[in-house]
């Protein structure tokens, strides 16, 4: 009976090797992942490292990023004006009320209250 005993050990052996493939899948999504995790993370603090620079930078601009800082800055100023232009909404009283903020302190991008380090709204961190 070699035929069975051979066929036992093929199929032993195929199943080895699609455990160490699927160990090994498993292993670089992982790795993926945490990659991911980090590039996003980088993301996020350069992100606030720009709206850092174009809101609190008092230097002179370098001229690598001078048109860059004049695009966001004319942005601003067209949201500003898109933002002047919204119909105004009667609010209920009580409704104003309850959409007050109770504690926090106001975003120094956008505005947005939180009690958190970044906001919620615009991803800016919040400061001291």
């Amino acid at each position: 009976m070699g035929v069975p005993n051979d066929f036992t050990e093929k199929a032993k052996g195929v199943a080895v090797a699609a455990s160490d493939k699927a160990k090994d899948m498993a292993k670089t999504i992982k790795i993926n992942v945490a990659i991911a995790g980090e590039q996003k993370e980088i993301d996020k603090n350069c992100l606030a490292i720009g709206q850092w620079f174009v809101s609190d930078y008092d230097g002179e601009i370098p001229d690598g990023v001078k048109d860059l800082v004049d695009a966001v800055h004319a942005s601003k100023a067209k949201i500003a004006e898109l933002e002047a232009s919204r119909p105004v909404k009667a609010a209920e009283p009580e409704a104003a009320e309850k959409d007050t903020p109770t504690a926090g302190k106001p975003c120094p991008i956008c505005g947005e209250v939180s009690d958190s380090k970044f906001c919620p709204h615009c991803g800016a961190p919040m400061g001291d």
